[in-house]
């Protein structure tokens, strides 16, 4: 398989056309999706990402490596759909901020991660030809995410405040030079006002969508590249998370509170893929001031392991949040019942 231009322009008409038939099959109509209907799509874009998968791992083989890209697709693909239940919380606090009814939220969210998806495939770019112009870069993006890694899991720990959307200086900005409604419009996006063309709060909530997301992204592209040093798996994979994220809003919606280890197994996930890229930039050293400018003798860790290591790691945190909560109803439960017997 070879990775050309048309192979890219196929790629993202293919993307942009799921994200239309998403559109007109159920944003169009606003509606508050039932559990049943989150789920059959959820599955459908995990079935989706898990062909296109199968796909590169059957197609794009190299001489002594035949599965590789395969399995760097599938390991990006993990890392990042992990990656991406983090931003739920985010989109909660939007749909909070902003008050949104909950019927017109499919629509910000839908428009929200496209627009997120073709900022994302800027920085992906833009991070390609900075690997290329300067391998060494591995040592920024390592450091970067332990430093992401370590934060997360700070303001875990000290229960910090989230960043409130209307928080953002894109946002107040916008809502100084740009005249919005103070009330919804329905599900438009901009009205008309006076002869003028007004935006809606909705307007708003989707840009707040978009850029946090990409913010989000500052952490999760750096960690995809330290999988993967193909642009193209790169964005597949962000493209694939990002497809069925709106379907995982609405079908997690009310349990991410119970997932409460979740943050942690991310920052373990960013912090190991951190160290996996520190390794690798000492692996392929061109820095004068570290062993004179050669390679340092380091164990590299494989993509095999990594994806492993990953998968388990989120998978004990997963279960020990669902352990938790299943703890605390019970412990619950016993109180409730020793007030009532006093």
């Amino acid at each position: 398989m070879e990775v050309n231009t048309l192979t890219w322009i196929i790629t993202l008409v293919v993307i942009a056309g799921f994200f239309v038939f998403d559109f007109f099959s159920h944003v169009k109509t606003p509606h508050e999706p039932s559990l049943k209907e989150s789920a059959l799509w959820s599955l459908f874009y995990v079935a989706l990402a898990t062909a296109f998968g199968i796909f590169l791992w059957i197609v794009w083989a190299e001489p002594g490596r035949p599965h590789q890209h395969g399995v760097e697709f599938f390991t990006g693909y993990i890392t990042e759909k992990a990656l991406s239940v983090d931003n739920l919380f985010v989109f909660a606090l939007i749909m909070g901020a902003f008050k949104i009814p909950r019927k017109y939220q499919q629509k910000v969210l839908l428009i929200g991660i496209a627009l997120a998806l073709v900022l994302r495939l800027l920085f992906i770019l833009a991070g390609a030809a900075l690997i290329h112009a300067w391998s060494d870069v591995f040592y920024l993006f390592g450091i970067f995410l332990l430093y992401t890694a370590a934060k997360l899991i700070w303001e875990e720990v000290t229960d910090a405040p989230e960043t409130d959307p209307n928080d953002l200086l894109v946002i107040r900005w916008l809502r100084k030079v740009v005249q919005v409604t103070p009330d919804y419009e329905s599900d438009a996006l901009v009205v008309k006002r006076g002869g003028k063309r007004t935006l809606t709060p909705l307007f708003v909530a989707l840009v707040a969508v978009g850029l946090i997301d990409v913010m989000f992204a500052l952490d999760s592209i750096p960690a995809i590249y330290g999988i993967t040093s193909e642009a193209y798996i790169v964005f597949t994979t962000n493209a694939f998370a990002l497809l069925g994220l709106r379907q995982m809003y609405f079908l997690l919606d009310g349990l991410l509170d119970r997932l409460v280890y979740l943050p942690y197994g991310l920052g373990l996930v960013l912090a190991f893929i951190g160290v996996k890229l520190v390794l690798h930039a000492l692996h392929e050293n061109n820095l004068p001031f570290i062993n004179g400018g050669a390679d340092v003798p380091v164990a590299e860790i494989s993509t095999e392991a990594s994806l492993f290591t990953i998968v388990g790691i989120l998978a004990v945190t997963v279960l020990a949040s669902i352990w938790k909560s299943k703890s605390d109803a019970r412990k619950e439960k016993r109180a409730e019942a020793a007030a009532a017997a006093s």
